[in-house]
């Protein structure tokens, strides 16, 4: 039996374009001589659909176009992630499915049993559970059908919810010859040795092949890494589909086939995840030209490096900016960056539009010395050029602010935050060294002297960052331990050996720097728990 993974990159809502891509895709598995193509979660409106699901003429929509696919299946079983409507009892209207169509016949569906809520999912808001446990008969095979969540908690890397069944288990007593997954599963960093990992787990359980279909592509503020993965009845990797690109893996079930290794390079997978991202948010949306301002600090430079391969270096614009406190260094490597890269760079001074704003405020101020207002200040008359030359030339403004830095607050809003997407926001200080000095690993792209020098906002004479902050290295354990792990500031001391008194200030800055980060741009999600998308704070809050 030939199965043909086709690991596809959908438009979520654009149900014209997505099922010419499915039909095309039906259309060379035929051709290869398939038996079986499959298709990722929810493949034809694109995932995650968000309140699109609760408009009825889009649910409506979908069954008009599910037609044209059930009529282009013909010599083929198609398994293909769809939303369907609730036709029966239940507290949801709506069915995540997947929709097994063969050879020209609707078969039937198998919906979704196990709906996350947690993270980045939401999915009880809008999706009524399934409850049948069934197999689909094909060419003498017994299939199993499993979408996405099914398959994890078996493997018990589910850790923030508890579900009442494992439909793994569900399916032990038919004993199935084959499991698909439809799955839509966002990437994270370190991630898809995990998705592997689950598989096998299931094949272990059911004693046959699992084969998993991965959604690849950016949706908003979420990275889907694609590595669709075959695993045989012993839970060895068999094969595994391309990261960050669309794929169709062709799985030949009768085939002698060795394990095959599994070796990324997380920090390699973390920039393309960053390239990916960046290209579709911009794609999709309809844009092409990106703009940044160009400081001559290390955030900057590796947001041009990630613009430039997401969209062309005729498709960046960078921007320096240079004040009376910008070194000579910082304005000079922005030119070396930009020469290496190719990228057009614009120079805008802002010492006349500062001079002024100090002159027209200076009555008002009297008595006050300088202080944050006229750092802030700075930043301020930098966003103002950057959105003015996105509004003149039709740019997308992207911000360059870190992880580190958006969750101590270090930022100023409607300055350096302003933007149409935060590249780089769910990056940590720590990983933007590593990915530049990844970028630079064969010749140098981003001038070394922008990896040595000490981080500094260049607001006032001698700034550097470590005047307001402790040693990043510091900053991103705390982050990661108090956003990611959920961990008290006593263990966070305790598991670092750091001093409890930091480890209190760093997090009371994680709080009260959330009103702050709700009028950020929207950011690229990479990390297991991301300021934006899956966590939610309230700004007001007596906790900590």
């Amino acid at each position: 039996m030939r199965v043909v993974v086709a690991q596809l990159n959908p438009i979520v809502g654009d149900l014209e374009g997505n099922t010419q891509k499915i039909i095309q895709a039906i259309e060379r598995a035929r051709e290869r001589e398939a038996d079986i193509i499959l298709f990722p979660e929810l493949t034809l409106c694109g995932y995650p659909p968000e309140d699109l699901l609760l408009h009825p003429s889009f649910i409506d929509a979908q069954q008009r176009y599910l037609e044209m696919i059930i009529r282009a299946s013909a010599r083929l079983m198609v398994v293909v992630g769809v939303v369907r409507r609730n036709t029966s009892q239940g507290e949801k209207p709506i069915f995540n499915s997947a929709a097994v169509i063969q050879d020209g016949v609707l078969i039937g569906y198998e919906d979704k049993r196990l709906l996350p809520t947690y993270d980045v999912f939401d999915e009880r808001r809008y999706f009524e559970p399934g409850t049948q446990t069934r197999l689909f008969e094909w060419k003498g095979k017994k299939i199993g059908i499993l979408i996405c969540e099914d398959i994890w908690q078996h493997a018990g890397y589910v850790g923030y919810t508890h579900y009442a069944r494992d439909p793994v288990l569900d399916l032990a007593p038919l004993k199935p010859d084959l499991v698909l997954n439809c799955s839509a599963s966002p990437y994270q960093f370190q991630k898809p040795d995990v998705r592997v990992n689950v598989c096998m787990k299931c094949a272990k359980t059911l004693h046959c092949p699992v084969i998993l279909c991965a959604q690849v592509g950016g949706n908003d503020q979420l990275v889907f890494d694609g590595y669709s993965v075959c695993v045989d009845e012993n839970g060895n990797l068999r094969q595994i589909a391309k990261g960050f690109e669309e794929d169709e893996m062709i799985v030949d079930l009768d085939a002698e086939v060795c394990p095959c290794p599994f070796a990324y390079d997380p920090i390699k997978d973390l920039y393309n995840a960053l390239v990916l991202g960046v290209r579709d948010y911009f794609h999709k949306s309809g844009f092409r030209k990106g703009c940044l301002g160009l400081s001559g600090g290390i955030d900057s430079a590796l947001v041009a490096c990630i613009a430039v391969d997401a969209l062309g270096k005729e498709n960046v614009l960078a921007i320096t900016m240079p004040s009376r406190y910008s070194s000579e260094g910082s304005v000079a490597d922005s030119k070396a960056l930009a020469a290496n890269l190719g990228i057009e760079l614009m120079e805008i001074p802002i010492e006349k539009p500062f001079k002024s704003f100090l002159d027209l405020l200076e009555p008002h101020f009297k008595g006050k010395g300088p202080d944050i207002t006229e750092e802030n200040m700075q930043a301020r008359i930098r966003g103002m050029i950057l959105m003015a030359i996105s509004n003149k030339f039709g740019h997308i403004v992207m911000s360059t602010g870190n992880k580190s830095e958006m969750g101590m607050g270090y930022s100023t809003l409607y300055g350096d935050m302003c933007g149409g997407l935060g590249v780089i926001s769910d990056v940590t200080k720590q990983q933007v060294y590593a990915l530049c000095r990844w970028l630079n690993r064969d010749k140098e792209i981003i001038p070394q002297s922008i990896i040595d020098k000490p981080p500094s906002a260049e607001l006032k004479p001698g700034q550097k960052d470590s005047d307001s902050l402790p040693d990043y290295a510091i900053v991103d354990k705390v982050l990661q331990s108090y956003v990611e792990e959920y961990l008290s500031p006593e263990e966070i001391a305790s598991k670092h050996n750091l001093p409890v008194e930091v480890v209190l200030d760093l997090v009371r800055r994680i709080h009260r720097a959330e009103y702050k980060r709700r009028q950020a741009a929207p950011g690229i999600r990479v990390s297991k728990k991301a300021f934006r998308v899956g966590r939610r704070y309230p700004i007001v809050q007596g906790w900590m």
